[in-house]
This record gives structure tokens, C-alpha cells and sequence, in this order.
């Protein structure tokens, strides 16, 4: 795989099990380009051993005042010129294409989960880990997967200098490969410390990553409050901790650097001064105690990948820990109802939830009331297949057939959820509509349904041109421009354009005035005529308009019918609707006249 071949046509599934687990199955899929950097690398570095025995061998021509075999030196040289300069160039082009498609495959698995997952991601992992991983995180496992080739071949080119050491001089030879063990094994005991230090940095930059991702995003609503300075100074709290977790870390690797600095001095003045004293003896020659020493000059060279490797690898494994974190989740399967459909084959029929009892009948308006909203959310993920991990309770069903025997495409494709806190790109407002459809919704008919009439003014006052068309205006990233109320009802907008069999909507009037409330209730049952629609809300205008009332309590329908009957007739779900104090529900204070004046307020709206 070359960088202009990217993106990946397939990814591949990757073994999320446990970081180094998912680090191997990356550089096995990485192994033809491994290959090709090692080869380049041994190159390289042979040529860079091979030096030293060319140094040797012309500082014993001059000793020897042989004109021939200098020249042969000097060739051997020239030749170990050739092969670093061309070595380490395409060395440097293989690593770095390892780095690179390493990244892009993560960046496309993690890509195709959040596709897979939705809005459920952020349920399951902290929205601050997501964006740590997609970019930070990505890099480190790339660094490493790209240390790993350079550091197989600087290890051979050891283990070959050390045995032609023993073969050509076994004297300095012993010393040189009894020494080299020693230097590359001296800073074990060090990376585990190293190690869980980093482990600290990563996870205290991760929760600051976090922090200031939740804090950018609420950013208006601390502003509303006067909550800025507090937030602010909770990152600069998380900040030093990271800054001075990065010191620690930073000590211990440079400790590891200073050992691998010591050691190897060491050995050479070891080999200087046991040489020295061979040469003086007349037991070696000047220009093998030359080979010998240049040879462990440069071994300095390659040794220092060791240390490189156990720094990337220290880096890396948090993050292949995060990054298998997130491809682990899947959506819930349950073999015992998986029936081998035909991926064709989209069912369409009743909405119906095993786990709860909820029922919605095909082609009917049902609104759906919960006394807990966390709860209500998680019903309707379910409702959409997107079950928390944790849950064990039968997959919703479709026309009878269980949504996780679907295709994903399948399952969007017959049921859309739009949560309570939908997101609005960046980009024009065509471009917000223009989303995979029926084609029987237009994009004027709804923006009308979702009462955008005010949006498409605003959006045609701020518009650059001089035509003023509002579905031109650029809205800025998540909808930041637009007022709470206009972002819900173009995201309604965009999922009524969408017309799918099933549409799940979760408190999609939530941040809109009542008459505003009513009117939308209306559209929406209107344009939806024919098509199953569910919504989440416990406002009374939006009950009053639905075909059929599901009121779900403690994880089970409690009761089923219209809303006035609901609303006399059941004691907790006129409690959830008109928010009646516990003192009325005893009895207390006579609900009648809050019944009426609610009436009162839903005519008139």
C-alpha cells in the first residue's frame, strides 16, 4: 500500500482484544511494507558497519606503505557511502509510508465505528477519549508501527558487527560482544517505571482533552451562567497535572538516554585501553585495533533504536488500548434470533420492544412518555438498534424481525433516531437537507412541517448574496450561529427529509415556545401520515395530537391510550405531564383545576 493508494478499500477487522494485540494485527496487515523498510535498512545500516573495517583497512595500507590496498580501502569506503546515502534515503520513504497508511488504517476503523455506533458512541466512551484517539493517539501508534522495521534492522546489524568483531579480531571481538548485551539490556529494569509513567501522562491528557472538549462545547450555556472562570481554572488544574506527569516521564527517559550514553562510553574506553595494550604487545595490528574501535564508535548508531523502540512502544500501547477500546463495541447481536435474511429484504410492519412491551402500530403517530429523560434516551437508542453493550434483553423488532439480524445499511435505512441533542454541520443549508432520502419529502415541505418559516428569514438576512436564498446561507460548525429552537427544528427538518419506515424522535420540541410546539405537532403528524413516527415528550401538546399514548415506568409500559384518558384516568402519568407535586398526588390539593387550566392552554395553543 502506497500513500497515493489511500484510502483503504477495506480496513479490515481489527483484533481489538487488548492493545498489543491490536498493535500485532496492525503490523501484520503493515507486513509487505515492514519488509521493504527492513530491506533498506539493513542496507543502510551495512553500509554504516562497514566502515570501520574500511578505516581499518586503509590506516594499515599507510602502515604498511601499500599503495594498492589503500586503494581498495578507499573503494570499500566509497562503497559504504553509497549504500547509507541510498539506504537511509528509501529507509526514510518506507518508514514513513509505514507511519502514514498505519495512521490512515486506524483513522479508517475508527471512522467506520463511529459510523456503525452513532450518537451511541458517546454513551459508551467519553466524547473527550474519541477525539484523543482519532488524532493524538494515531500518531503514537503510527510512530510505532513505523520504529518497528528500523529497529529489526539496526538489531541485525548489531548481532553481524559483533560476530564479524569475533571473527576478525577475537580478542577485542569477546570484549565487544560481551559488552553489547549489556548496553542493550542495562535500561530494561527503567521501562516499566517509564512505561506507567507515560500510562499517567496519557490518561491525565486524555481527561484534559475531555475537559476542554465538554467545556468548548457548552461554552454559551457557562456563559449564561458566569461559569467560565470556574471551568477555566478546572483546566488549568488538569493542565499542570499533565504538565507535571509529561516532567516525570520526561526524567525517567532521560535517564534511560543518559545510561545509553554512559555505557557505551565505557566500552570504548574498555576496548581503547585492552586494545592499546595488545597493540603494544605486538598481539594486533594498528588498523584491527582502528576497525575495532570505529566499530564500536558506530555501534552507537543502531543502539540508539533500542531506545527509540521502547519509547514508541511505551507510547503506543495506551494508545492501541484506547484506540481497541473503541473497535471493541459492537452492536448487540443475538444469535438465538438471527434468521439469515436476505440483506434485500427490509422488513416493515409494528416498531415492538421486547425488553418493555412498547408497541408502535405501522403507519401511526405514538408519543411515548418516560418519568426518567436518561431512560427515554436509552429507549429510544434501543428503538434504533443501538442497545447499551451491557443490556442482555431481546433485539426490538420490525415487522417481526429483529433488528441486529439486519444489515447496518438496512437497519438506518428502516429506522432513524434523532436524539435530543441532535448536531448540525457545518456548511449551507442544501447541504444540511441533502441526505440520503425517499424522495417523497421535499425539503420545503419539511421545513415547513418542522415550522422553520423564522430560520429561512434569519438565514436570508445574514446571506452573503445579494439573491438573499437562505438555503445558501453557510451555518457554522454544530449550528452555533442559530438559536437552540432553530438548530432542533432544522435537525427535525433534515429527519423528516429523510422519510424513513420508522422515525424515533426524543424530545424534538424541547427548546421551542408552546404555539410553536402545537403548530410543529401538527406538521409532523400531517407529512408523516402513513408512516410509523414515535416521538419521546411528556408536553401536552404533543401528546394530544398522537394517535396512541405509551406511558413506560420503571422499564415497562405502564399503561397504554390517548392523552385525556391517560391524563384522568392514571395517577403517575398525570404526575410525569403536569408535574404534580407529591402533595397532589395524595390528594392533598384537588388536581381538577390543573386539568382544566391545562386544557385551557392546549386549545388555546
Amino acid at each position: 500500500m502506497q500513500i497515493r493508494d489511500l484510502p483503504y478499500p477495506d480496513p479490515g477487522v481489527a483484533d481489538a482484544r487488548s492493545g498489543p494485540r491490536f498493535l500485532l494485527w496492525l503490523g501484520r496487515n503493515q507486513l509487505g511494507g515492514q519488509l521493504k523498510s527492513l530491506a533498506w535498512g539493513l542496507l543502510h545500516f551495512c553500509g554504516v558497519a562497514g566502515l570501520p573495517l574500511g578505516v581499518g583497512q586503509a590506516v594499515q595500507a599507510v602502515v604498511d606503505r601499500s599503495g594498492g590496498r589503500l586503494a581498495l580501502a578507499g573503494a570499500l569506503i566509497a562503497l559504504c557511502g553509497v549504500a547509507i546515502t541510498l539506504g537511509d534515503t528509501m529507509l526514510h520513504r518506507t518508514a514513513v509510508t509505514n507511519w502514514i497508511t498505519a495512521a490512515a488504517r486506524v483513522q479508517q476503523l475508527l471512522a467506520r465505528k463511529t459510523a456503525e455506533l452513532g450518537s451511541a458512541l458517546t454513551r459508551r466512551v467519553a466524547a473527550g477519549e474519541v477525539v484523543a484517539v482519532s488524532t493524538g493517539d494515531v500518531e503514537k501508534i503510527g510512530w510505532f508501527v513505523e520504529a518497528v522495521s528500523r529497529f529489526a534492522a539496526a538489531a541485525i546489524t548489531v548481532v553481524l558487527i559483533c560476530v564479524g568483531l569475533v571473527l576478525y579480531e577475537p580478542a577485542l571481538g569477546v570484549v565487544v560482544a560481551a559488552g553489547v548485551p549489556v548496553l542493550a539490556l542495562a535500561v530494561l529494569p527503567l521501562l516499566p517505571r517509564a512505561t506507567r509513567r507515560a500510562d499517567i501522562q496519557r490518561e491525565k491528557a486524555g481527561k484534559a482533552t475531555e475537559l476542554a472538549s465538554d467545556t468548548v462545547a457548552g461554552l454559551r450555556v457557562l456563559r449564561g451562567i458566569g461559569g467560565e472562570e470556574l471551568f477555566l481554572g478546572r483546566y488549568r488544574q488538569a493542565s499542570q497535572e499533565v504538565r507535571r506527569a509529561a516532567v516525570r516521564s520526561a526524567r525517567m527517559w532521560s535517564l534511560i538516554s543518559a545510561i545509553q550514553v554512559l555505557l557505551p562510553g565505557l566500552l570504548l574506553i574498555t576496548v581503547v585501553w585492552y586494545g592499546a595494550g595488545l597493540a603494544r604487545d605486538g598481539r594486533v595490528e594498528v588498523g584491527e585495533l582502528v576497525t575495532a574501535f570505529s566499530a564500536v564508535t558506530l555501534l552507537m548508531y543502531p543502539l540508539r533504536h533500542f531506545e527509540e523502540i521502547a519509547m514508541a512502544y511505551s507510547f503506543a500501547r495506551p494508545s492501541a488500548m484506547r484506540a481497541a477500546r473503541v473497535l471493541s463495541l459492537e452492536r448487540t447481536s443475538y444469535e438465538g434470533e438471527r434468521g439469515g435474511l436476505d440483506d434485500a429484504a427490509l422488513p416493515a410492519g409494528d416498531l415492538y420492544d421486547p425488553a418493555t412491551g412498547l408497541l408502535a402500530p405501522a403507519g401511526r403517530f405514538t408519543a411515548v412518555v418516560c418519568g426518567d429523560p436518561d431512560a427515554a434516551g436509552l429507549l429510544a437508542e434501543r428503538l434504533g438498534g443501538h442497545a447499551a453493550e451491557e443490556e442482555k434483553s431481546p433485539s426490538v423488532l420490525l415487522g417481526g424481525v429483529a433488528l441486529d439480524d439486519l444489515p447496518l445499511d438496512g437497519a438506518r435505512t428502516c429506522v432513524l433516531v434523532q436524539d435530543k441533542d441532535p448536531v448540525l454541520l457545518s456548511g449551507t443549508l442544501w447541504e444540511l437537507l441533502d441526505v440520503p432520502a425517499s424522495g417523497e419529502v421535499s425539503a420545503e415541505a419539511a421545513l415547513r412541517a418542522a415550522q422553520c418559516g423564522d430560520v429561512l428569514d434569519a438565514l436570508a438576512q445574514a446571506s452573503e448574496e445579494d439573491s438573499g436564498d437562505p438555503m445558501r446561507t453557510r451555518i457554522t460548525e454544530r449550528g452555533r450561529s442559530l438559536s437552540g429552537g432553530q438548530r432542533q427544528r432544522l435537525a427535525l427538518a433534515r429527519s423528516l427529509v429523510t422519510d424513513p419506515e420508522v422515525l424515533v424522535l426524543d424530545e424534538p420540541t424541547s427548546a421551542v415556545d408552546s404555539h410553536t410546539e402545537a403548530r410543529i405537532a401538527q406538521g409532523v403528524r400531517e407529512l408523516r401520515a402513513g408512516r410509523t413516527t414515535v416521538v419521546f415528550a411528556s408536553s401536552p401538546l404533543l401528546l394530544d395530537r398522537a394517535d396512541r399514548v405509551v406511558f413506560v415506568h420503571d422499564g415497562e409500559v405502564a399503561a397504554v391510550g390517548v392523552h385525556r384518558e391517560l391524563l384522568y384516568g392514571n395517577a403517575e402519568y398525570r404526575a410525569v405531564v403536569t408535574r404534580e407535586t407529591e402533595e397532589e398526588q395524595l390528594g392533598g390539593i384537588d388536581a381538577t383545576d390543573s386539568l382544566k387550566a391545562l386544557e385551557e392552554i392546549e386549545e388555546s395553543a
